[in-house]
């Protein structure tokens, strides 16, 4: 590395956002759908929202926590999406140092509060099939709201630190993030002081925040599996399968998506670095927009709400 006095001593007060520094000319024709999305995810989870609002049979436990992740999709898609947007159509590259940063965090945070909201989905599901006469009592409106606490302060604190280790570093004459988002890699890469530690708590509490989940809703999954598989009853097994089948799918496809995006980032010396770039942007817009899709579909009680809500308009 190279020396501090190699360096500008002024201090960074701004970043530039090069989104696809190879491919540029791409931006105008990612926009479309890109904002298509973009409005798809949106509504979707608004309307959701509001269905779950206004709709009394929808005021149990599972709805709320369905909330609760519509929620977070929303914030994830209006933090990293009306920039990258911004970019695309007006050439607005420059983000303030404190808005870079609260980028960063929401992104680490939120991305792990869903992965601790699919758990706590799981664990719903699989006392719901497993303890179905214990149900009503132990998955209560005071468990979701616990559980909600725990998601928010669990993510929150253990995920503060990386932008609070990044805002801390020296930022010499280098500003220009190679990247359409605040991402922690992106940005402590361009500090003329040492990231190692930095980089190795973000990938420590990131496996460990979202291996966990991971680790619990495979084993709530196992268990659910073994007691459908007990079921003698003819159409029992189907029904049982059916009321988890939606949670598993929006998991699969999360679990799928963030993995892909490891390891385009892993062998990002053999891939085209824009590649990690899009995939990064899509993981902020196709799981929010299929989330609400996935259960206004295979959900009967939301689909009706739905058509409840519509007809009153």
């Amino acid at each position: 590395m190279a020396s501090p006095s190699n360096y500008s001593t002024a201090p960074v007060s701004e970043f530039l956002l090069i989104c696809f520094p190879n491919y540029q000319s791409w931006q105008h024709w990612l926009s479309l759908p890109l904002s298509l999305l973009f409005l798809l995810a949106m509504g979707a989870n608004v309307t959701l929202l509001i269905t779950i609002w206004l709709e009394a049979s929808l005021h149990e436990p599972m709805y709320y926590l369905l909330s609760l992740l519509s929620l977070l999709d929303i914030v994830l898609c209006l933090t990293v999406i009306p920039k990258v947007l911004a970019i695309f159509w007006f050439d607005s590259k420059s983000i303030s140092f404190s808005a870079c940063f609260l980028q960063m965090f929401i992104m680490n945070s939120f991305l792990t509060m869903e992965s601790c909201t699919f758990m706590v989905m799981a664990y719903d599901r699989y006392v719901a099939i497993c303890h179905p006469l214990r149900y009503p009592a132990i998955i209560t409106d005071q468990f979701v709201i616990k559980a909600t606490i725990f998601v928010v302060a669990r993510n929150g604190l253990l995920t503060m630190p990386i932008p609070i280790l990044s805002s801390q570093l020296r930022y010499c004459a280098e500003n220009i993030i190679k990247n359409c988002i605040c991402t922690n890699l992106s940005v402590s890469k361009l500090s003329c002081d040492d990231i190692t530690f930095n980089q190795l708590y973000q990938f420590v509490a990131g496996w460990t925040l979202l291996g966990s989940d991971l680790i619990l809703i495979v084993l709530s999954y196992s268990f659910i599996l073994k007691a459908v598989l007990r079921i003698k009853a003819e159409g029992a097994m189907a029904k049982a399968l059916g009321t988890c089948g939606s949670h598993f799918i929006l998991i699969l496809f999360f679990s799928t998506v963030l993995l892909v995006l490891v390891i385009t980032n892993v062998a990002r010396k053999k891939i085209p670095p824009d590649v990690p770039i899009l995939l990064n942007i899509l993981h902020h817009l196709i799981p929010p927009a299929l989330n609400p899709i996935v259960y206004g579909v295979r959900t009967k009680e939301i689909k009706q709400g739905i058509q409840k809500l519509l007809r009153r308009l």
